[in-house]
């Protein structure tokens, strides 16, 4: 049973880089994250494509599922997301199949809209589909990819095609929403830096929703921040991170720094107002402050499945949010 609830959580990694720290070292981290919460018994373990980010180093998104599926035995591993007007559907769909051939019925498969990056690097990415407006086209080709395919077929993903590699519609709005609900599909909410849109999704998502050949009925993942740490003021601590992150992002940048006893002395009130917006979906705290709070969002959006993103410029710290959470919430 999995807290009061009986939701499953799953885990979030943006393979973060540390001002002072290495690619190869986020890399590495991101490996050992995930081998560190199947033990503790999360569901998944989902890595989302940023590009021309310092502070973030999963680009090459399905090199990094490929690393973390060798490295652990059961936890699904997948793409939250892949940003596919950024790539050919057709080499999605290959990938992925790849990596199912590799690690059957452990890989999934988010897909999202959005370039994930500035838009000098997005011209460079794709050149095309600047808008992302193709984006439902553009996901029905990759899944005709990857159905049941025949000989007789001039264009086939080998590995691929009748893999049964599970896609996921993600979305920060209602767009993605509506796309997910019209094709069948689970949904992915990014309420971590996007809540503002999260309850009109779902519902739009859920009346919506027609039966596919895959899903049955609506399934609803929700995105959630959560620094969870033996007290509430080293948990606040930690955090600082993740607001400094977002506060130099907004100064142009983005940089992942050390977390600061007093964040208030670092950014106006208006930084303030617009970061603490971004982050509203963030718990912050000891075990059961945290559980409390990710009850009461469960409760609040009716999740199928919550999904945490749990960043700490110590590492170690963030495998114990990780673990208190996990002990916590009974996995």
């Amino acid at each position: 049973m999995n807290s009061s609830t009986g939701t499953p959580l799953s885990v979030l990694d943006l393979s973060p880089i540390r001002n002072d720290g290495t690619a190869a070292e986020a890399l590495a981290n991101t490996v050992a994250l995930a081998r560190a919460t199947e033990a503790y018994g999360y569901r998944r373990f989902w890595i989302s494509e940023h590009h021309n980010t310092p502070a973030m180093a999963s680009s090459a998104t399905s090199i990094i599922i490929g690393q973390v599926a060798a490295a652990t035995e059961r936890i699904s591993v997948g793409a939250g997301g892949v940003m596919l007007p950024n790539h050919a559907p057709y080499i999605v769909a290959e990938q992925f199949g790849t990596l199912a051939a590799y690690h059957p019925g452990r890989i999934d498969l988010g897909l999202g809209r959005a370039p994930g990056t500035d838009p000098w690097t997005t011209r460079a990415l794709r050149r095309e589909h600047q808008s992302g407006a193709d984006f439902p086209e553009l996901t029905a080709e990759l899944r005709g990819y990857l159905a049941p395919g025949s000989a007789e077929r001039k264009v086939r993903a080998i590995p691929g095609e009748g893999s049964g590699v599970p896609v996921f519609i993600l979305g920060s709005s209602t767009f993605g929403a509506a796309l997910a609900a019209r094709e069948g599909l689970p949904f992915v909410f990014a309420s971590h830096f996007s809540p503002d849109q999260l309850l009109p999704a779902l519902e739009l998502y859920r009346a919506g929703f027609r039966p596919s050949a895959t899903l049955a009925k609506p399934y609803a993942i929700v995105a959630a921040n959560a620094v969870v740490a033996d007290t509430e003021r080293e948990a606040v601590r930690i955090f600082s991170s993740l607001q400094q992150k977002f506060l130099t992002h907004f100064r142009g940048g983005m940089e992942f720094r050390p977390p600061v006893d007093d964040i208030d002395a670092l950014w106006s009130p208006q930084e303030a107002q617009t970061v603490n917006a971004m982050l509203a979906e963030s718990y912050v705290g000891t075990p059961d402050t945290v559980r409390r709070g990710l009850e009461a969002l469960a409760g609040r959006t009716g999740a199928d499945e919550l999904m945490i993103l749990s960043e700490a410029w110590d590492f170690d710290a963030r495998l114990r949010s990780y673990e208190l959470l996990a002990k916590a919430w009974t996995l």
